[in-house]
């Protein structure tokens, strides 16, 4: 038996590719929409991909699923758990096979069984995995979102990201019962799982990309739990808010992801279409946060394109309209990639990119802004004398945690939609724990039409550092 995982970093996403030496066949266990990287491994591998399917429906990313299943021909496998409204929709028209909880499938030596794992959604399987070459057990199973390192799935995001209203309680009773439902499994069991850490899948996720079931045992929190009201506390409690695109990719992939004929591509334009582009679509700069602060074209969104790049675009971009990006060194490779990562979450209307170093000072005035900086002692005088406004844009979790006593909380995915709380009519600061959302944040400011935003790039945690007076919610 073969077994390659492929991890997606932009994602925290983890698939797998499985194959059986003697027959040359292989399957694809949760693939994203790049689909070239597992043609690509099978090829070199010396396989051909017959077998696709998938752990559940997915709310972090666009499936290629259905995409890779078309271009190879690849039979494709698809739960039918979890009742009509988490049912597949395109799976008749995809000529899917339609799994139910006990099911088996082979791929050549190697079986593969299927167990429903509720919990994370109404839907999700588990696939027991035996090369029946070597022996009768299973070796690994592929988890998906249901057992990750350290961690399981979150219960919550029916209620918070569909706004299917009074599930999280049922959702988390469901996998309290499904994690007992493993007692019959050995410890010896690899576990392989879909996510890893700096998803948003779950609160605490490993950074270790698999592990065995007996481990997990002895560590992982949820094992630990007898009683399932507490569970279901602890499962709930301090969830990470989930970013607003989540309801879009349930949508997309319970319906089927539209198929491509190729890989997106993106062209270079004129700096003199910057202004149509400003007015018809979203503009993103995908510079650093320094580098967008030395010279902001105001009107544009500043999401540096680092790891959390996906999720931020997933969280403050349309999907109704074009995208038009903004990009430094190495303008078109970069581009390119961006396109492909803003493609794997939907965000399809990517139509081209602008050169920074092209720009010359065109902005929707003819200049460039610079978005200056101010340290603590700054705004500790100046807050206190009602000079200025402090917006704190981090996470609920973080705030808790402390936070300046002047500050006003907005946590940066809800920053879209709260502008209209904040005032205009004196400056305004922004800031997260160590710099990095504070940008993004104040390009959404200037966007909106704020014309005096200013950046802590410190943080709170310079804050905290230098000493300074910390205030705590009751």
């Amino acid at each position: 038996m073969f077994l390659r995982l492929l991890y997606d970093d932009t994602l925290a996403q983890a698939s797998y590719l499985i194959g059986c030496d003697g027959s040359g066949e292989a399957l694809v266990v949760d693939p994203n929409r790049d689909i070239g990287r597992y043609l690509d491994l099978a090829r070199r591998e010396g396989f051909r991909v017959t077998h696709v399917t998938e752990t559940h429906i997915h709310a972090d990313f666009v499936s290629g699923s259905r995409e890779l299943a078309q271009r190879t021909g690849a039979r494709l496998y698809l739960s039918g758990m979890g009742g009509p409204d988490w049912r597949y929709r395109f799976a008749e028209e995809a000529h899917a096979v339609v799994l139910e909880d006990g099911a088996r499938f082979r791929v050549g030596a190697i079986e593969v069984s299927v167990r429903h794992t509720p919990g994370h959604t109404p839907e999700h399987l588990m696939f027991l995995v035996t090369d029946t070459k070597s022996g009768r057990d299973p070796m690994g199973a592929l988890t998906g979102d249901f057992i990750f390192v350290g961690d399981v799935g979150r219960p919550d995001l029916l209620e918070r990201a569909a706004r299917q209203q009074g599930t999280m309680d049922a959702s988390a009773r469901q996998l309290f019962a499904s994690l007992r439902r493993c007692r019959d499994l050995p410890d010896y069991l690899q576990i392989w799982p879909g996510h890893g850490a700096g998803s948003s899948c779950g609160k605490s996720l490993g950074a270790v990309p698999q592990s065995t079931l007996g481990y997990e045992r002895r560590t992982n929190w949820a094992f630990a739990i007898e009683d399932e009201d507490e569970f279901v506390r602890r499962v709930l409690e301090g969830q990470p808010d989930p970013p607003r695109y989540f309801a879009n990719m349930k949508r997309i992939n319970r319906d089927g992801p539209p198929l491509r004929s190729a890989s997106p591509s993106i062209q270079r334009l004129p700096p003199d279409q910057l202004a149509s582009a400003l007015a018809e679509g979203a503009v993103v700069d995908t510079r650093t946060a320094q580098e967008y602060g030395r010279g902001a074209v105001r009107g544009t969104i500043n999401i540096p394109a680092n790891r959390a790049f996906t999720s931020w675009a997933g969280w403050l971009l349309p999907y109704d309209k074009d995208i038009y990006l903004i990009t430094g060194t190495n303008g078109e490779e970069s581009a390119a990639e961006i396109a492909k990562d803003l493609s794997g979450i939907g965000l399809d209307r990517v139509v081209g990119f602008f050169d920074a170093a092209g720009l010359n000072g065109r902005s929707t005035d003819g200049t460039l802004q610079t978005i200056p900086s101010i340290d603590a002692a700054s705004i500790e005088k100046a807050a206190a004398e009602g000079g200025l406004a402090v917006v704190d844009v981090r996470t609920p979790g973080e705030w808790k945690t402390g936070h300046l006593p002047w500050a006003r909380h907005v946590p940066l995915g809800d920053l879209p939609d709260r502008v209209g709380d904040l005032p205009k009519d004196r400056p305004i600061v922004v800031h997260c724990q160590a710099g990095g959302r504070a940008a993004i944040a104040a390009s959404l400011l200037l966007a909106r039409g704020f014309s005096d935003v200013r950046i802590f790039s410190g943080g709170f945690s310079e804050w905290k550092s230098a000493g300074k007076a910390v205030s705590h919610d009751p």
